[in-house]
């Protein structure tokens, strides 16, 4: 298992979300029982999710992350990512999923999930998936990220970005730190660090210098020598 985070700092918050139950039991009874996580609910289904998230936001008790099957009756993994995104204090959202393709995986980061990962996957893997995903680190199963990165860079896929995506690629294409991205941009330096993983995700790409390279190939202007020396790594 992973490290867990130093001792007196808060559990992680997490809800789960799945319509089979025997996934949802087994894996809030394993979380439970994992001294730096606290399950503070779980849910059939993604309506019921988001009424429940929306319970415990009132109350101050808000998830950091949302495990959240991918395929499930109304709202389905995907819808709930997007609905939990414009909460006033939206978690990060890991998708469970029975569909080891890239396709899903795509679809899933084009949403801005912060985590996907197949049901095949170990318990103890879940839960680093919760630690990582919860200090700002998008978390992929291994296989899938490298089908991605593949897929990417042989086919050239077009990838789609947000005003903001691109604002964030210009300026680490430009050698930019996190520090000074979210300087520029008035956003948090962990904010910045998300958005960095995210695109490193959403791209099939495995480093900040990948996608200043991308960057690069793509149209936005590079950073000087100078600039790239005094950078920081993620």
């Amino acid at each position: 298992m992973g490290a867990t985070p130093p001792s007196g700092s808060a559990p992680i918050r997490v809800f789960v979300v799945d319509d089979h139950s025997i996934v949802r039991h087994g894996l809030t009874s394993y979380l439970s029982i994992v001294g730096d996580i606290d399950v503070v609910g779980e849910a059939a289904d993604g309506t019921e999710a988001m009424a429940a998230i929306g319970g415990l936001l009132s109350a101050g008790r808000a998830p950091d992350v949302v495990l959240v099957d991918l395929v499930m009756p109304g709202l389905d993994g995907i819808a709930v990512a997007e609905g939990l995104r414009r909460l006033p204090e939206p978690p990060r959202v890991v998708i469970l999923s029975s569909f080891g393709d890239v396709e899903h995986l795509r679809a899933a980061l084009r949403v801005g999930v912060s985590g996907y990962l197949l049901k095949t996957a170990r318990a103890e893997t879940i839960a680093d998936a919760v630690r990582e995903v919860a200090s700002g680190t998008l978390h992929l199963d291994a296989a899938l990220s490298a089908a991605l990165s593949e897929a990417v860079t042989s086919t050239g896929i077009s990838v789609s970005l947000t005003a903001r995506e691109q604002e964030v690629v210009a300026l680490v294409a430009k050698g930019r730190s996190n520090q000074n991205i979210a300087e520029a941009l008035c956003i948090s330096e962990r904010t910045a660090r998300t958005h960095v993983s995210h695109l490193l995700g959403k791209l099939g790409l495995k480093s900040r210098v990948q996608l200043a390279i991308w960057a690069h190939d793509n149209g936005f202007p590079s950073a000087s020598p100078e600039e790239f020396a005094h950078s920081r790594v993620m």
